[in-house]
């Protein structure tokens, strides 16, 4: 029942959020003149974005390639401070530009396609309403966007059209020094595949604790626990619910005598039942990276392991995936046998600040210890002025041929995966 009426009360805040953005389209005129909640109102800032994407992708899984060409249209209003207290609200609508869906999208049913989760739709995508009036410390209460650390857990997948949300009451404390203490209470999830969607939104009970020291100049010493419990009858299961208790520590180091900076991440956390969650829930994570920055050119060597034992694979979905274990996007679910990520990235901004990426992951199991592929990520990006971005990328994911991976992964890991993208982002 409370997670009900929280959730009764975010949709509140969104029809708010709404109204408050309604008072910008009329004049000051006919408001109270001296009011200073109208000051605040139309105080606020504009932003928006228009982002159009081509996405080409050849799943070996599939007959058919799809050809997704789609718009996401962002208009957003942050009003000014009254008595500490401010509001957003952001309206998101993705479209197909050209008429045709050449792809699935989840909720088309254009199942002889492979799979691109940007669907048709719009939805308010943010609806907060923000208080600061307690020294440092900021209070969110609505629809908002979460990111937390490395988005390996906690993120808003920004990556896809439509982007993840969530529904929740949040504090943010810098009280103490060189610390940031983040608490969250989630009770719905909107995720990338729109409310059409079976697995569009998703109630929950959710608290959220991450806790960063930044204190040391070695680097950032952050500890989190997540505890996640599902409702029942959704697309995750409530005996999937869980609890993920973690460390990370990220940083550099420049000796005097060098002009290159070292870089470093060890990362290590325990994931075990939570409230209705099933006994097989038991898994770890783990994350080692080594790297050098050299004059705009960055080099790491990354070790990533998401434990499986063939029934249960330690499970983050949550997460910014399409940042994680390759961009042809092939383990967005960890495969029941785990999976190990070896890759080494690069980096670097050339000529008129031209920035290229790649990476090469090669992938095996965490149970029985076989192949899974290996995959080839490159990208190139331009920033064309203040507002305007240009990027193309293109991943290739090779899979491994061995038999336990054919037996056990015929129609995932065990065939191949070509994506290619282009993407034209203004945002202002």
């Amino acid at each position: 029942m409370k997670t009900l009426f929280f959730k009764r009360n975010i949709v509140s805040s969104v029809y708010a959020g709404v109204g408050v953005a309604s008072l910008m389209f009329f004049p000051v005129s006919a408001m109270y003149a001296a009011d200073t909640v109208v000051e605040a109102l139309g105080g606020g800032k504009v932003s928006g974005q228009f982002r159009y994407r081509y996405e080409w992708v050849d799943d070996q899984t599939k007959n058919k390639n799809a050809d997704a060409s789609t718009m996401r249209t962002r208009l957003g209003y942050m009003t000014g401070d009254y008595l500490d207290i401010s509001g957003f609200v952001q309206f998101e609508d993705v479209h197909v530009v050209g008429g045709s869906e050449i792809y699935n999208s989840t909720v088309n049913g254009r199942t002889e396609y492979p799979v691109v989760a940007d669907p048709e739709g719009s939805e308010i995508n943010q609806a907060f309403l923000m208080y600061k009036g307690v020294p440092d410390t900021v209070f969110k209460y609505g629809r908002q966007a979460i990111n937390l650390d490395n988005q390996r857990f906690i993120g808003t997948v920004e990556w896809r059209q439509n982007a993840q949300t969530y529904d929740a009451f949040t504090i943010t404390n810098t009280s103490l020094q060189d610390t940031t203490i983040f608490y969250g209470h989630v009770s719905g999830v909107n995720r990338i595949f729109g409310p059409k969607s079976a697995q569009g939104d998703l109630d929950m009970a959710g608290d959220l604790l991450n806790i960063t020291y930044k204190g040391w100049s070695a680097g950032n010493l952050t500890g989190y626990g997540y505890f996640l419990d599902y409702m029942p009858g959704q697309s995750i299961s409530n005996a999937l619910s869980n609890q993920t208790a973690g460390l990370r520590f990220d940083g550099g180091y420049k000796p005097e005598s060098m002009s290159s900076r070292f870089l470093y991440t060890a990362e290590f956390a325990r994931q075990s039942d939570y409230a209705d969650g099933g006994s097989p829930i038991d898994g770890d994570y783990a994350n080692l990276m080594l790297g050098v920055d050299v004059s705009n050119v960055q080099v790491k060597l990354n070790y990533e392991v998401l434990s499986g034992d063939g029934i249960y694979a330690f499970a983050t979905p949550f997460a910014t995936l399409h940042a994680f274990n390759g961009w042809a996007d092939r383990f967005l679910v960890t495969p029941r046998d785990g999976l190990k990520d070896i890759f080494l990235s690069a980096s670097a901004v050339v000529l008129e600040g031209i920035n290229l990426s790649g990476a090469y992951h090669w992938y095996s199991s965490d149970n029985l210890g076989y192949d899974y592929g290996s995959e080839l990520n490159l990208q190139v990006a331009k920033k064309i002025n203040k507002s305007l971005v240009v990027t193309a990328k293109y991943a290739a994911y090779s899979a491994d041929a061995n038999a336990s991976n054919v037996a056990r992964n015929a129609a995932g890991a065990a065939k191949d995966l070509d994506k290619f993208w282009v993407m034209l982002d203004v945002q202002f």
